[in-house]
């Protein structure tokens, strides 16, 4: 153990909060559970403990492994990347499997594990990535609207194309946070301005076209525009049932909550385990379990960006930001949603949540992160070293 501490490297306080959250979220996944394991697993709850024990084990070796990588060679693994994550998301639009009762086909089979893989989300890893290393090439370069169709757009065009059918708000999430990370990075507004005004253009053609075949994507537009009715106009739907049964969970937690494993609204709530586990988390732990939660994401963004600010290089700054922002992003709308301040989007909340995929690529990013990190912590070494010649001598000898 001793010898596993001492290779973890990068921030120590983005290791802990990632402990903390994963640790914390065995409890409230084995409460939200004993509902589905009732109706799917003739009540052995046990068998979901031990699944989401194996996602966290998982994304955690993929952590360790991805943040002992030197983060320059993300770089080029974006380049190699784009294409293979463009044919996953082809392969999964005429072929994905659905999961849970989904609405849509997110997911391909894996068939030598027997597993299932959401190829959106590390899609979403990968195009950050991808922009994170075009932005820094033209760091302090004229910029021209022309010349970054092809190699910056057109990717983030075809991404988000493949993925917007099956899945319109991880679509959404991403457009917004290519277009953040491109300002940060210095891309002329004007030309973000022609970027957002052509995506909404598109998302109306998109739904026009859809409209007039629906065949082609059945059930799709309907229900975004179902969902969006009723959190508009307070319309009974499946996902207003889903906003009441969040809010009624909430309003029972009050200030302490009910205890661990006390709720009552898992068993109504659909997807009590992934979309809604934030209500849940409210319900059996109260406000004080919600707002320690939100303390614990502020934490890790405030972690994110001391890691960014301090990254030595421009592509190092834009990669964390790329990767990082998202997963906190992702997080507040998942609470958001419960609380009925965004529309019903199916979207988890990172590192809490039951469901491998979410988990592992939610570990990938924050293995990255702490890849920029520990880089930076080779250099404030080696400036040591190198201030204490007689250091450096005891060492070679």
């Amino acid at each position: 153990m001793q010898t596993l501490f001492k290779n973890i490297k990068g921030d120590r306080l983005i290791w802990a909060i990632v402990a903390l959250l994963a640790i914390f979220s065995f409890l409230p996944v084995y409460s939200a559970a004993s509902n589905l394991a009732y109706t799917a697993s003739n009540g052995n709850t046990f068998s979901f403990f031990v699944k989401h024990f194996m996602h966290l084990f998982l994304g955690f070796s993929i952590m360790y492994g991805v943040h002992k990588i030197p983060y320059r060679y993300f770089r080029g693994l974006s380049l190699v990347m784009i294409p293979i994550v463009l044919i996953l998301l082809i392969l999964t639009m005429f072929q994905g499997i659905t999961i849970e009762g989904a609405n849509a086909s997110r997911w391909i089979q894996i068939p030598i594990v027997g597993m299932s893989f959401q190829t959106s989300t590390l899609a979403s890893v990968v195009l950050m990535v991808y922009v994170a290393r075009y932005m820094s090439k033209i760091k302090d370069k004229d910029i021209t609207f022309k010349a970054s169709i092809l190699p910056l757009w057109l990717p983030v065009f075809l991404v988000l194309v493949l993925i917007l059918p099956a899945n319109f708000s991880t679509a959404a999430i991403m457009f917004v946070m290519v277009t953040m990370l491109v300002f940060l990075g210095g891309y002329p507004l004007r030309y973000l301005l022609i970027i957002m005004g052509s995506g909404v253009v598109a998302l109306a053609l998109f739904v026009l076209i859809a409209k007039v075949f629906p065949d082609a994507m059945p059930n799709r537009i309907d229900t975004w525009m179902s969902r969006l009715e009723s959190f508009t106009n307070g319309e009974d739907s499946e996902a207003d049932y889903q906003i009441e049964k969040a809010k009624i969970a909430i309003a029972s937690g009050g200030i302490q909550g009910v205890g661990p494993g006390k709720s009552i609204q898992k068993n109504f709530l659909p997807q009590s385990s992934s979309d809604f586990i934030f209500a849940i988390i409210i319900e059996e732990y109260g406000l004080i379990g919600g707002f320690s939660l939100i303390i614990l994401y502020l934490w890790l963004l405030f972690r994110i960006v001391i890691v960014a600010q301090k990254a030595d290089t421009i592509f190092g700054k834009l990669l964390v930001l790329g990767v990082g922002l998202p997963i906190v992003f992702q997080a507040m709308i998942n609470m958001g949603v419960a609380v009925e301040l965004f529309p019903v989007t199916g979207q988890t909340l990172p590192l809490i949540s039951s469901g491998g995929t979410s988990i592992w690529m939610t570990c990938l990013a924050i293995g990255i992160i702490l890849s920029v990190s520990a880089k930076r912590e080779e250099i404030k070494e080696f400036e040591i070293n190198d201030d204490n010649p007689l250091e450096i001598l005891s060492e070679t000898i």
